[in-house]
């Protein structure tokens, strides 16, 4: 079935103006659709079948976009905050026009995998609970992380509210002072990693996500950078 938009909504979307502008825009003459000059900004068309084109720049129409960005420590994952900068800040305009927002938070202090789309239908089937879609972090722990805690995890572990978290699995890289780890939960409390280690009386000092269902975070990506997914990306996570 076809989706039809409002012309003057489909370039407004895209960037090259408010809806106002690109309504005066039109009456211009500074859009055409299909070779021809098109001066009705409601004529509702699909954008996707037809070739639109403002002031002679090809109007690349997409309804969705998805970004992979390497969250950086100090922002918060929201769209909004009075008090803190938020991860959409750092979006490049072409991307915030879309009105994105993270899938799933990240706390304040850590870094690393987060899925910024505006594609509603995914986030919600990304983030149920019911579809236990896996999220693995690495964190450096003050205290010594033995094998026992393996078995304890993966029975699941009772929060500071008395809510017990489903199994986890949990890997140790190194048991020492300060112990490095791996772990893979399926569910997003509030603090939940954290709060997972304060119930056996340690504490998270560095926190990152580096997976979450088949994304995972690459090298090659900075705090504080991101990339669009590719479309098979895309594919893959919606089948997931």
């Amino acid at each position: 079935m076809e989706k039809k938009e409002r012309l003057d909504k489909v370039v407004s979307n895209m960037g090259f103006g408010t809806r106002s502008q690109v309504k005066k825009y039109i009456r211009k003459g500074m859009v055409t659709v299909n070779g021809e000059v098109e001066l009705n900004n409601s004529l509702r068309l699909d954008p996707y079948k037809n070739k639109i084109f403002f002031n002679g720049q090809d109007v690349n129409y997409r309804e969705h976009i998805y970004l992979l960005m390497n969250k950086p420590q100090g922002f918060v994952s929201s769209t909004e905050d009075p008090s803190s900068r938020t991860v959409i800040e750092i979006l490049e305009y072409e991307h915030q026009i879309f009105d994105p927002f993270p899938v799933g938070r990240l706390d304040k202090d850590t870094e690393g995998l987060l899925l910024i789309s505006n594609d509603g239908k995914l986030a919600h089937e990304l983030l149920s609970p019911k579809n236990r879609v896996d999220k693995v972090y690495f964190a450096e722990v003050l205290g010594k992380v033995e094998k026992e805690h393996i078995d304890v995890f993966k029975k699941g572990v009772t929060l500071d509210d008395g809510y017990k978290t489903l199994p986890a699995d949990l890997e140790i890289i190194e048991s020492g002072t300060v112990s490095k780890i791996n772990l893979t939960i399926h569910e997003g409390k509030f603090h939940q990693v954290k709060r997972m280690f304060e119930s056996i009386g340690m504490e998270v000092i560095y926190l990152q996500r580096t997976r979450m269902g088949p994304l995972e975070l690459e090298g090659y990506l900075e705090p504080g950078e991101y990339r669009e997914l590719s479309e098979d990306e895309i594919e893959m996570l919606k089948s997931f």
